[in-house]
């Protein structure tokens, strides 16, 4: 399942997606909306994206996640719109047989998304925040 959404994330629905009966482990990262950056105070991000090339992008991903490790499931959401300190933004889970795999797939599509997926992100903060530097310069 991959999707880029305005909807709140579910992380049950997830993991439901991740499952599977011949997996021995499922890695999930969650990422969310924190209160400071390296100067300031957030209260908000606003996130945007190129929908129909950003869902293409994870579906790459996706596809050089399966070449390289021996997976078997590849679950990718982002949120777009405006949120609030403590709001999922992402969430990335694998499933796989062995936990190296789902652990190192995972990451990799984390940081991938994170590079590649047109998903731009303005902060709101004390001195009014603006756009970060963020696809395709910021490999955090």
């Amino acid at each position: 399942m991959i999707s880029i959404t305005s909807e709140p994330i579910d992380l049950c629905q997830i993991l439901v997606e991740a499952k599977d009966g011949s997996s021995g482990g499922t890695t999930l990262f969650v990422g969310s909306v924190r209160d400071h950056n390296e100067k300031e105070r957030i209260f908000q991000i606003h996130y945007e994206a190129y929908k129909e090339m950003a869902e293409q992008n994870l579906a790459e991903i996706e596809n050089e996640v399966r070449t390289r490790w021996d997976i078997k499931r590849f679950v990718a959401v982002h949120r777009t719109g405006s949120l609030k300190v403590g709001d999922i933004s992402v969430a990335v889970a694998v499933s796989a047989e062995h936990r190296k795999e789902a652990f190192e797939a995972c990451k990799y599509g984390v940081d991938a998304i994170k590079m590649r997926a047109p998903i731009w992100k303005k902060e709101v903060s004390v001195s009014g925040g603006g756009w970060v530097e963020g696809f395709p310069l910021d490999s955090e």
